[in-house]
């Protein structure tokens, strides 16, 4: 089994569930090295003390909080863990809410809880007790020194952490000072309903094994043809983009994507048959 990120236990009202918390997603980005133009040399980042210029070792980094300016306070694990041990060691649920009550800006890390072998019987009770009444489980806890607002969601097998953001890190839409850029313009009743049939079209049952993360692809590719030849290939094609201030037909332009869109839909389901 993998390295769990955090150990602790689900306060469930009386009851205590030991769970480890796993991380539930993988990076799969390209990683890019900085190099020196002139010979693509790796250049190395370094740990340098301010005061002397020296080069600083992991293991004589600490942690400080400067609480005056050049004043420090330094903490290690140990402080943070002895701040408050019941919330750097529970998962503490507080109330439980429909299922589809958090909105989605709130949503900011997915993590898979699993059981100690101690709390197995404990925990499928509450992952099916949240499954059978379509709720989530909101809770606290404390990891990595910061305190977090979470999510606990269940399914037919395990139930996920979701990390959540406070209300207040939420930005209003009154700081985004967008001016009228919001303000709906007049619609028409035939423009709705093509754009509902658009809709139609594309609606289908989730299925994200079926995306790619199709730049991602091409760039390998892009990489590995430049690996062989020295050169970057050079794409003829590409989309073109609407120039701003550009009158649009609204109405032929909806036509167009509920054609557009039908036509996928139907390939991907022969593709799929």
């Amino acid at each position: 089994m993998a390295r769990p990120l955090w150990k602790g236990a689900i306060s469930f009202g009386l009851v205590t569930i030991p769970v480890n918390v796993f991380s539930a997603t993988r990076r799969d980005e390209l990683r890019f090295r900085q190099l020196d133009r002139r010979d693509t040399s790796p250049i190395r980042e370094k740990r340098v003390n301010v005061e002397t210029g020296e080069e600083v070792a992991w293991e004589d980094v600490v942690k400080g909080f400067e609480y005056e300016e050049g004043s420090f306070v330094v903490l290690d694990q140990d402080d943070f863990a002895k701040a408050n041990v019941k919330a750097s060691e529970t998962i503490d649920i507080v109330q439980a809410v429909p299922l589809g009550a958090v909105p989605p800006e709130y949503f900011e890390k997915p993590l898979y809880l699993v059981p100690a072998k101690s709390g197995v019987k404990a925990y499928h009770i509450l992952r099916e007790t949240l499954r059978r009444t379509d709720r989530v489980a909101v809770a606290t806890i404390v990891m990595r020194g910061r305190q977090h607002l979470a999510a606990l969601i269940a399914d037919e097998e395990v139930i996920t952490l979701e990390l959540l953001r406070f209300a207040h890190e939420i930005k209003a839409v009154s700081e985004l000072e967008a001016g009228d850029a919001l303000e709906a313009p007049e619609v028409t009743d035939k423009e709705i309903k093509l754009a509902e049939q658009l809709v139609a079209a594309l609606d289908e049952p989730w299925a994200p094994e079926q995306f790619r993360d199709e730049y991602r692809d091409d760039l390998m590719e892009l990489i590995e043809k430049k690996a062989k030849t020295g050169r970057t290939p050079v794409n003829r094609g590409g989309a073109t983009r609407q120039q701003g201030g550009e009158v649009v037909d609204m109405m032929e332009l909806l036509k167009k994507s509920v054609g557009e869109a039908k036509g996928r839909k139907d390939k991907r389901r022969r593709k799929a048959g």
